[in-house]
C-alpha cells in the first residue's frame, strides 16, 4: 500500500454528544495530552476570560456552546490525530451529521446525570447508518448521577448497541473514589479539584490485593470486587474487531472537568480506533493506499477570520497525496483548481501545509468554487456517498431592514447557506427569500453573522410551511403546470431545483396522490 506509513499513523474522528455533556472540555484535555494548548479553557465563565480552543466565533464564546464544526490535529504517542469538535445542539444536527461523513469513527459522550437524551439518539442513528465505530465516554462521574448498572443498561437499549466496559468506576458524586482499569489491572484514585497524575496510578496484581482495601476502604473494595467478577462474567474480553465493525462500543468512565479518566480513552482510543478507511464513490470504492489523491468538500465556513474576509471549504482527503501549488480536478465544475494556501487547523489558529495524507482534514481557500459534497481528484470523475442532506423543518422569509445594504445582505445569505447551515430558497414568481433551517438558534446565528460579518440588518417573517420536497417528473410539462397552478408553494433552490413548500403532511399527501406523475424527494441529493 502506498504511503503506507502515513495512513497508519492517522485516526480521525469526531467528539459529538448532547448539549452540555462535556464535549468541548474533553476536547481540551485531548488537546492538553497532545501538547497542542497549554492550559484548558472555560467553555463559559464569567471569571474566566480565556475561551474553550474550538469555540472560535463571538457567539460561541457568549452563549457557551458549539454551533460550527471546529477541526484540530494535534500529535499523540507518534499519532497525528485529526479530531472535528461538533456542534451538541440539535438546531445545528446538519453540520455535525455531515462531519461524521468525514471521520472514521466517533467518541460519544454521555452525561452519568442525566443519561442518554434525544441527540444522542439521533447522533447515534447516523453512526449506525455508517456503521462508524464507537466509543463511549461517560462523563460527570463527581456528580450525584444514575447508577452505573442503570446507566449502561439505558444506553444499550436507547441506543441499540451493545456496550463493553474497558475502566469501571468506584460510586459517584460526593463518594465517587476513581476507576478500575479492567483492561490494565490498575487503580486510578480521585481527587477532588486536582487534576489526574500518574501518582494516582496504583497497579494491582490482582483485586484480592490488600493495598486495594487500604485504598478504598473495605466496604468499597468488596464492591469493587463484586462488580468486576460481575462485569468479566458478562463481558468477557473486548474483540478490537467488533468493535471496528460497529457491533461492539467500549467504555469509559471519568470526569473531563478534572481530567479524569482521559488518558485512559485516549490511549485506547490510539491503540484500537481505526486508520483511514475505504470510500464509497459513485462509480467505485476508494482506497485510502491508491496513489493518486481524491477527497471531498464536508464543510464551509466563511470569515473564519472576519478581519480577512476570507473562505474556507474542508476537505477530507481519502487517497493519495496532497501536494501544495499542485492542480487537482473539480468534478462537478469540470475545472482544474490548485491552492497555493492549504491550511491545518487547531480551530482559530491555522498553518500552512506543504502536503498531508488520507484521514487529514485540510483548509483550502476558496473564492466561490465549492459546495458542500464536491469532489476533487487527479483527473477521474467521481463524486463520492452519503453527504446526507435534510429538508428543513422551519421556515422564514429573509427581510431586508436597510435596502441600501441589499449587496451585502445578498452576498452574506449565499455564503453562509453555501455553508450548510441553512437552505436558500426563491419563491416563484418573485424574489422572496425563504430560509429554511432544522432549528429556531440558527436563525438567531444567521441574523448575528449578517451584521456582524456583513453590515446587512436584517428581520425574519416565519412562514406556514411543514416540509420542502425537490420535484422530479419524466412529465416536464406536467411539472411546469404544477409549479404555475401552485405558486405560492413553490420555490427554487440555489441551484435553480424545483421545490413544493407543503404546509401540513395532509396537504402534501393530497398533492402526491394528485400528481402521481411528479416525484416528491424528501432530501437533496447534494452531490449532483
Amino acid at each position: 500500500m502506498k504511503f503506507e506509513k502515513e495512513i497508519n499513523r492517522r485516526k480521525t474522528f469526531a467528539i459529538i454528544s448532547h448539549p452540555d455533556a462535556g464535549k468541548t472540555t474533553l476536547t481540551e484535555k485531548f488537546l492538553l495530552f497532545g501538547g497542542a494548548i497549554q492550559t484548558a479553557g472555560a467553555v463559559k465563565s464569567n471569571k474566566i476570560k480565556k475561551f474553550a480552543t474550538s469555540d472560535f466565533m463571538d457567539i460561541e464564546r457568549q452563549r457557551g456552546i458549539s454551533v460550527a464544526t471546529s477541526v484540530m490535529t494535534f500529535e499523540y504517542k507518534n499519532f497525528l490525530v485529526n479530531l472535528l469538535d461538533t456542534p451538541g445542539h440539535k438546531d445545528f444536527a446538519e453540520d455535525t451529521f455531515r462531519t461524521l461523513t468525514a471521520v472514521d469513527s466517533v467518541v460519544l459522550v454521555v452525561d452519568s446525570v442525566n443519561g442518554v437524551e434525544e441527540q444522542t439518539r439521533r447522533l447515534m442513528e447516523v453512526c449506525r447508518m455508517r456503521n462508524t465505530p464507537v466509543i463511549v465516554f461517560i462523563n460527570k462521574m463527581d456528580r450525584d448521577g444514575k447508577n452505573r448498572f442503570d446507566l449502561l443498561e439505558e444506553i444499550e437499549m436507547e441506543l441499540k448497541i451493545e456496550l463493553h466496559p474497558m475502566t469501571w468506576p468506584i460510586n459517584s458524586g460526593k463518594d465517587f473514589k476513581g476507576v478500575y482499569n479492567l483492561h490494565e489491572k490498575s487503580l486510578l484514585l480521585f481527587s477532588p479539584n486536582t487534576k489526574a497524575s500518574d501518582e494516582n496510578s496504583i497497579e494491582l496484581k490482582d483485586l484480592q490485593d490488600d493495598l486495594l482495601d487500604e485504598k478504598l476502604g473495605s466496604h468499597d473494595a468488596a464492591q469493587l470486587r463484586e462488580d468486576v467478577e460481575l462485569i468479566d462474567g458478562v463481558y468477557g474480553q473486548l474483540k478490537v474487531e467488533d468493535y471496528l465493525q460497529a457491533k461492539v462500543a467500549p467504555v469509559f468512565f471519568g470526569s473531563a472537568i478534572n481530567n479524569f479518566g482521559v488518558k485512559e480513552l485516549l490511549d485506547s482510543f490510539i491503540s484500537i480506533a481505526p486508520i483511514p478507511q475505504e470510500r464509497e464513490a459513485s462509480t467505485r470504492m476508494v482506497m485510502p493506499g491508491e496513489e493518486k489523491f481524491s477527497g471531498f468538500i464536508f464543510k464551509i465556513h466563511a470569515n473564519l477570520d472576519p478581519r480577512h474576509r476570507d473562505r474556507i471549504a474542508f476537505v477530507r482527503i481519502c487517497s493519495g497525496k496532497f501536494l501544495r501549488s499542485k492542480y487537482y480536478h473539480h468534478v462537478r465544475l469540470q475545472k482544474d483548481i490548485r491552492f497555493n494556501n492549504p491550511y491545518s487547523f487547531l480551530a482559530r489558529s491555522k498553518d500552512i501545509i506543504d502536503d498531508a495524507y488520507p484521514g487529514d482534514v485540510v483548509g483550502l481557500f476558496d473564492t466561490g468554487n465549492f459546495k458542500i459534497g464536491d469532489t476533487l481528484t487527479e483527473g477521474e470523475d467521481y463524486y463520492f456517498l452519503g453527504i446526507p442532506s435534510f429538508s428543513p423543518e422551519i421556515f422564514k422569509e429573509l427581510v431586508n431592514k436597510d435596502p441600501l445594504k441589499t449587496k451585502q445582505l445578498e452576498k452574506g445569505i449565499n455564503q453562509l447557506t453555501d455553508e450548510g447551515v441553512a437552505q436558500l430558497f426563491t419563491q416563484f414568481g418573485g424574489n422572496k427569500k425563504i430560509i429554511g433551517c432544522v432549528g429556531e438558534l440558527q436563525f438567531e446565528v444567521i441574523q448575528y453573522r449578517l451584521l456582524e460579518e456583513y453590515g446587512a440588518a436584517c428581520e425574519f417573517r416565519t412562514l406556514p410551511f411543514y416540509k420542502a420536497c425537490w420535484l422530479t417528473s419524466n412529465d416536464p410539462k406536467k411539472l411546469e403546470d404544477f409549479l404555475r397552478y401552485k405558486q405560492q408553494n413553490s420555490a427554487e433552490d440555489k441551484d435553480g431545483h424545483p421545490v413544493y413548500l407543503a404546509q401540513s403532511e395532509w396537504f402534501l399527501k393530497t398533492e402526491m396522490d394528485n400528481n402521481p406523475d411528479i416525484v416528491f424527494h424528501f432530501t437533496s441529493e447534494i452531490n449532483k
